[in-house]
C-alpha cells in the first residue's frame, strides 16, 4: 500500500496545499510521540531512582534493621518496572519507526525531503561514527537499574536466604 490514494488530476487543484498540511500535521504527530517517549523516560527514570534511593535511605546493608523481605520486594517491583520500561521503548521505538517511513512516502510527493535526507547522512543509523540511534542508548538504562535491583535482590538473599517464603 502506498501513502498515495489518488491522483492529482483526480483530487484537484488543491492537492499539493494538502499535501504540505497533512505533511506538516503528520510530522507533528511524529514530534508528539517522541515527546511522550521522552516523559515516559523521564517517570521510569525517576521512578528507579526514587526506588534506589529509598532502599539506601532505609538502611541497606544494615543487618537488623529492615527486615529483608522488604528489599526482596522493592527490587522485584523494580525489576518489573524496568522490564515494563524497556517493552514501552521498543513500543516506541516501532511506532516512530513506522512514523518516518510514511513521511519518507509523503515527502517523495515534495519538492524537498529533509527528514529523508538527514537519514540518508546519517547512513540509516548502521554507521556509529556517524550516528548512534537514540534507541540503542537508551534501552541500556532500564538494563543498568535490573543490574541495580538484581544487587539489592541477591545482597538482601545473603542477609536472610529467601526472606519472601519465610514468615
Amino acid at each position: 500500500m502506498n501513502v498515495l490514494m489518488c491522483s492529482k488530476s483526480e483530487y484537484g487543484t488543491s492537492f499539493k496545499n494538502h499535501n504540505i498540511e497533512i505533511y506538516k500535521n503528520y510530522v507533528e504527530m511524529a514530534d508528539r510521540i517522541s515527546q511522550r517517549r521522552l516523559t515516559s523516560n523521564s517517570f521510569f527514570l525517576t521512578i528507579n531512582t526514587v526506588i534506589i534511593g529509598a532502599v539506601g535511605y532505609v538502611g541497606f546493608g544494615e543487618v537488623g534493621k529492615v527486615d529483608p523481605k522488604f528489599y526482596s520486594l522493592i527490587a522485584i517491583a523494580g525489576i518489573v518496572l524496568c522490564f515494563l520500561w524497556f517493552a514501552l521503548i521498543l513500543s516506541y521505538k516501532s511506532m516512530n519507526t513506522y512514523k518516518f517511513k510514511v513521511i519518507h512516502e509523503i515527502e517523495k510527493l515534495l519538492p524537498l525531503a529533509p527528514y529523508a535526507r538527514e537519514w540518508e547522512l546519517a547512513k540509516k543509523g548502521k554507521d556509529w561514527s556517524k550516528h548512534i540511534p537514540f534507541t540503542y542508548i537508551e534501552m541500556l538504562v532500564p538494563w543498568v537499574f535490573i543490574l541495580l535491583h538484581l544487587f539489592v535482590l541477591f545482597y538482601s538473599q545473603r542477609a536472610h536466604p529467601f526472606p519472601i517464603i519465610h514468615c
